[in-house]
């Protein structure tokens, strides 16, 4: 694996940065460096696109992906944006609280995590990509916090739906632990998928249809144009 160009390139990069960059443009070349790396596990471990791919083309394989990354209004926002997801809902999952509200969730006595539901394609999008776009969309060193939000139900987590999905989401935690890619321990959960409550209706779609809204605007913003940055070879038209 360490012969592989494109795993020395994101390491190579990441440490020359770390002693020259502030910290904001430094969290953002980590995000690009990590890109750089995912792609060198899939590449090694045998998880290629063609894997993914259906046999019959034209035809739509659907398949679903569960994370939570803080703020699902964020998540929504910058997931709905790539090629091969044909939905995003947000919402609430891994508590014990069946049908809570908002309200309820924000208590955090819930055990919930504002979380969201993907539909993708897997003939556009692989389930690897969407966990390289997840672990470069927040900083998975968090607990129970993204920035400003802080409790249980902004915690870091994948929800994985079979056995497959498991086994990646541990390897890509594994590795990126392995070779340091963050200053700090990786606390992301990766819990089998249970139920997932839809959020309410005002909730779904909220950066698209709030984009003047204060939070949409100083912090979903600034974090999906970063996002889109990152992900442009992959972004609807």
């Amino acid at each position: 694996m360490k012969n592989n160009p494109i795993y020395l390139n994101g390491i190579n990069a990441i440490s020359a940065r770390r002693s020259r960059s502030s910290k904001s443009a430094f969290r953002l070349f980590i995000g690009i460096s990590v890109v750089f790396f995912v792609f060198s596990l899939v590449l090694n471990i045998g998880y290629t696109k063609a894997e993914n791919k259906i046999s019959q083309a034209g035809t739509v394989r659907l398949d679903t992906a569960t994370f939570a990354s803080g703020c699902f209004w964020c998540g929504e926002a910058k997931f709905s944006a790539l090629r091969g997801v044909l939905k995003v809902t947000s919402g609430y999952t891994g508590g014990r609280t069946p049908h809570p509200s908002y309200e309820q969730v924000c208590s955090g006595t819930t055990g919930h995590a504002e979380a969201f539901n993907i539909i993708y394609d897997t003939s556009v999008i692989t389930y690897d990509e969407l966990l390289e776009a997840f672990f470069i969309s927040h900083d998975p060193t968090q607990l129970n916090r993204q920035g400003n939000d802080v409790g249980t139900q902004y915690r870091s987590a994948i929800f994985v739906h079979n056995q497959a999905q498991a086994q990646k989401a541990n390897y890509y935690i594994h590795q990126l632990t392995e070779q340091k890619i963050y200053q700090q321990k990786i606390v992301t959960e990766v819990t089998p998928f249970r139920i997932f409550y839809n959020a309410e209706n005002y909730h779904q779609n909220y950066y698209k249809n709030n984009p003047g809204q204060g939070y949409c605007r100083y912090v979903i913003q600034p974090e999906l144009e970063k996002f889109k940055q990152i992900f442009k070879e992959k972004l609807k038209k």
